[in-house]
Order: C-alpha cells, then structure tokens, then sequence
C-alpha cells in the first residue's frame, strides 16, 4: 500500500506540472514558435529565394534560438549561467532530434504506423519531457555559485 501511495503522489505532481502557469506559457512560446517557424521558413525559400537546404539551416537556427531565450528568461525566468544553460539546450535539442529520428524509424518505417501521425506523438511526448527537463535541468539556478 505504500508503494501505491507513493505512485499516486508522484503521479499527482507529475500531472500538476502540466496545469502550471509556467507550462501554459511554455505552450505559448511553442504555439508561437511554430507559427514563425513556418513564416520564416517561407520567407527564406520562396521570397528570398534561398535554397530550400540553406533556408532550413538558418531558419533552425534562429527558432532555437527564440525558443531557448523565451524559455530562458519568460517562461522559466532564469537569469545568469548564460553559456551553461545555452549549452543544456542545444544539447537536448540534439538529443531531440536523434530521438525523432530513431521514432520515425522504428514506428513508420519498421512498424508501418502512419507518419504523421507518428510525428505527432513524438511531438506531444516531446513537449512533456522537455518541459519537465528545461525546468529542473537547462535553466536550474546553480546552488553556491
């Protein structure tokens, strides 16, 4: 009965993150993120007329970039540790991405499931985990420095 106590506390709480104003800002600035991503995105290739490789290249870089300042200092108000927070985020986008990768893989191309569907899973799950990493791992405050 213990261990069943112990579930439903973590589970609770676990549940409670995602109801959190914090987190409703966090969906803001993904909400917000994909909609200029896919702006800038069309601006570079079809207005400016760069290559659609080119036009990915510098648009990623600008989006995580809007994302983890926004996260940074509106969502999680993390102020200092600059370089070490910059360096936990673009870490865990990369491990992101490869995961993405690895999901697309397995369920589409070995399991047959549709891909889309499969992006939008990833998507959601990514969303939480993310959300629960960003704010007890990239934009923790350093205790005694």
């Amino acid at each position: 009965m213990k261990l069943l106590s112990i579930f439903c506390r973590l589970y609770q709480w676990f549940v409670k993150q995602f109801f959190s104003p914090q987190f409703i800002k966090y969906f803001i600035v993904g909400i917000s993120a994909v909609t200029l991503d896919m702006a800038t995105l069309y601006l570079l290739k079809s207005v400016l007329g760069l290559s659609a490789v080119w036009s990915i290249v510098i648009n990623q870089l600008a989006m995580s970039s809007y994302v983890f300042l926004l996260n940074k200092y509106w969502v999680f108000t993390s102020s200092g540790a600059f370089a070490r927070q910059a360096v936990r985020y673009f870490s865990l986008a990369a491990a992101n991405y490869l995961i993405a990768i690895i999901w697309m893989w397995v369920f589409n191309e070995q399991l047959g499931f549709n891909y889309l569907l499969v992006r939008l899973a990833n998507i959601a799950l990514s969303t939480a985990w993310n959300f629960l990493l960003y704010r007890f791992f990239v934009y923790t405050k350093r205790q005694n420095s």
